[in-house]
């Protein structure tokens, strides 16, 4: 798929597929292993109408309601994703083991095979064509939601092996295992897979606060600032930096020293300058660059009224 729209589309309807498919199987096999996989998927649909919506909205410019744009909620809706996957993932925790501790739960092991070999088909499907669209697709929405499928798809399968397991101590007489089976594997599905939720809803609350992105993209951006600005002696070259959801806004202030005499024209030019080298290595950019002759402009301030120097 080549349009980020589209390929949001398609991760929602096959939440919502696999999703209902879950909640009937768990109807009929007493499974709370699938009703943890039913749940997960019918959340994730949820989010991802609003993403769908999000998605819409981080391609149009700033606004007077808005006038940082829009990409802030990106972030918003990865961090709610990761928080919603948070949420489920402790709920079947807890209820597993307390069903852990008073017996377990028998459940009906031929049906939850068809519905695990459904689900790891279904996901292993939309992981992939997640992955591919980002060939085309540059989006962190998509790669939110690829991360989830890839999850999901591990969680079917070890539901999966778990139920194939079941039936193979059916075979075997060993009908004491059995009831044990579902909320074990509940228990080591949630442990092995909580850290994705986790990093999921961290970055994006990072990203919230407007915390520096990773030295992976500050440390060239900074660099590129440094060369579209060679032709110049500077006192101080101050870079800021933020990524909200896919945009990286970059904040440049430039002490200059108290004999330069740079025109408008020139500054402009330095702008572009820089503009050009940052696109090099990112893109979507705003990079706004400043010229000052005072320090004070480029120091950190909290906000706060700054006394002039005498």
């Amino acid at each position: 798929m080549k349009t980020e729209s589209r390929t949001l589309a398609f991760s929602a309807f096959m939440a919502l597929l696999i999703g209902c498919v879950g909640i009937a199987a768990t109807l009929a096999s007493n499974s709370q292993a699938i009703l943890l996989d039913g749940l997960f998927n019918l959340i994730y649909f949820s989010v991802a109408l609003v993403t769908i919506k999000v998605s819409k909205l981080a391609s149009h410019p700033d606004s007077e309601a808005y006038p940082f744009g829009y990409n802030y909620f990106e972030s918003l809706v990865n961090l709610c994703k990761g928080l919603l996957i948070l949420g489920v993932s402790v709920f079947s925790l807890v209820d597993a083991v307390s069903a852990l501790l008073t017996g377990g739960r028998e459940i009906s092991a031929g049906l939850a095979v068809l519905y695990a070999l459904f689900a790891t088909v279904a996901c292993s499907v939309t992981a992939w064509v997640m992955h591919r669209s980002q060939r085309h697709v540059h989006s962190p929405l998509v790669s939110a939601d690829k991360l989830n499928w890839v999850v999901n798809s591990i969680i079917s399968a070890a539901i999966l092996t778990a139920f194939c397991m079941v039936m193979l101590f059916e075979q075997l007489g060993w009908s004491t295992v059995v009831p044990y089976v579902d909320s074990v594997l509940v228990i080591a599905v949630v442990i092995l897979c909580l850290g994705v939720p986790v990093r999921m809803a961290s970055q994006a609350l990072k990203e919230l606060l407007n915390k520096t992105p990773d030295e992976a993209i500050a440390k060239p951006v900074r660099q590129a600032v440094a060369r579209g600005l060679a032709d110049i002696d500077t006192v101080e070259v101050r870079v800021r930096m933020v990524r909200p959801g896919r945009l990286l806004y970059i904040i440049v202030h430039v002490v200059l020293p108290d004999a330069s005499d740079i025109s408008v024209t020139t500054q402009d030019a330095l702008r572009a300058r820089v503009d050009d080298e940052v696109r090099r290595y990112y893109s979507p950019v705003v990079c706004d660059v400043m010229f000052t002759g005072d320090t004070r402009w480029a120091a950190p301030s909290c906000g706060l009224l700054i006394e002039k120097s005498t």
